[in-house]
């Protein structure tokens, strides 16, 4: 079962990696990443919190070391991510998956963001630059996670708990 978990784990990595290279969009010093939100959500409901926090650091890691995400890729994924889990753990509901990743990523981790793109990327941007990026691209990623896995409820009722 944990081999199964871990190449489950894999495979959101690398559909976050190589969504990445093609769906983005430019919001200034940051790039918008919803293909990243769209995993954060499918992990968080398919192996929970914690193995959904360890599928966007290492996306985030891939994609600084490649060149194809900044290092806001870490706080932004994690983050919501983690309270994605959070929330459907909670509840059992792939919508409040949805929520937390929305919450976690497109208002905490875009206030997070203002002293961590200042003291790691030099940046003086403020809050109001942060918050709508990560506001549109969290929203986005986070409503076609909750599409793929109810059409994967649908499809399939076992897959899911």
């Amino acid at each position: 079962m944990r081999i199964q978990q871990l190449t489950w784990m894999a495979m959101l990595v690398a559909i976050a990696v190589v969504g990445s290279m093609f769906i983005s969009i430019p919001t200034g010093v940051a790039r918008a990443y919803p293909i990243q939100h769209m995993v954060n959500v499918i992990a968080a409901v398919t192996v929970g919190p914690i193995g959904a926090v360890l599928v966007a650091f290492v996306t985030g890691l891939i994609r600084v070391m490649t060149g194809t995400g900044s290092l806001l890729a870490f706080p932004g994924g994690m983050i919501g991510a983690f309270l994605a889990g959070i929330f459907f753990v909670r509840t059992n509901r792939v919508y409040a998956a949805a929520l937390g990743e929305i919450i976690g990523t497109g208002v905490i981790a875009s206030l997070i963001a203002v002293p961590y793109a200042k003291l790691l990327m030099g940046s003086t941007f403020g809050a109001f630059f942060f918050v709508p990026a990560f506001l549109a691209s969290s929203l986005t990623g986070a409503l076609l996670g909750w599409l793929v896995l109810s059409r994967v409820k649908q499809l399939r009722p076992s897959i899911l708990k």
